[in-house]
C-alpha cells in the first residue's frame, strides 16, 4: 500500500505546477469557471486526459439518489475541485472526500484561486470504499 505522500506524486506535482502557473497569470477575483477553463486548457496542452464537469452518481442501497459534478478529472485518477474563496475550510475537505468515495479515483486536490494561492491534497484509497 502506498502512503498519502506517494500516491500519484508525479502527476499531482505536475498539476500543482500548472495550478501555480494559472494562478500567477490570472491572479484572483474571477469566477471558478474561468479558472476551470484555464486549468483544462493547460492540462490538455501538457498531454493529460482531462474531463470537465463529469457527472458522478450517488447510490444508496443500489438506488441512485443523486449526483454531483467533479470540476476536473485528470488521467482517470485525480479529481480537481476548484475554488475561488477567501480561504479553504473543513467543508472543502469533506467535499473532496465524498467525491473520491463515489469514484475509482484515490487522490483529490482542492485548488483555491483566492487572494492567496492554497491547495488541499486528500487521499481516499479504494480499499477504504
Amino acid at each position: 500500500m502506498e502512503t498519502d505522500e506517494l500516491l500519484h506524486k508525479e502527476l499531482t506535482g505536475a498539476i500543482l505546477k500548472l495550478y501555480y502557473e494559472v494562478y500567477n497569470e490570472l491572479g484572483y477575483g474571477f469566477l471558478e469557471r474561468v479558472y476551470q477553463n484555464a486549468m483544462f486548457y493547460e492540462l490538455k496542452a501538457n498531454g493529460y486526459k482531462v474531463e470537465a464537469q463529469k457527472r458522478i452518481p450517488v447510490y444508496y442501497k443500489e438506488i441512485m439518489v443523486g449526483d454531483y459534478f467533479a470540476d476536473l478529472i485528470v488521467n482517470d485518477c485525480v479529481i480537481l475541485e476548484l475554488k475561488a474563496v477567501e480561504s479553504l475550510a473543513k467543508e472543502h475537505h469533506y467535499q473532496i472526500i465524498n467525491y473520491l468515495r463515489g469514484t475509482d479515483c484515490e487522490v483529490g486536490l482542492v485548488l483555491n484561486f483566492g487572494k492567496k494561492a492554497e491547495f488541499m491534497r486528500r487521499v481516499y484509497e479504494n480499499y477504504q470504499k
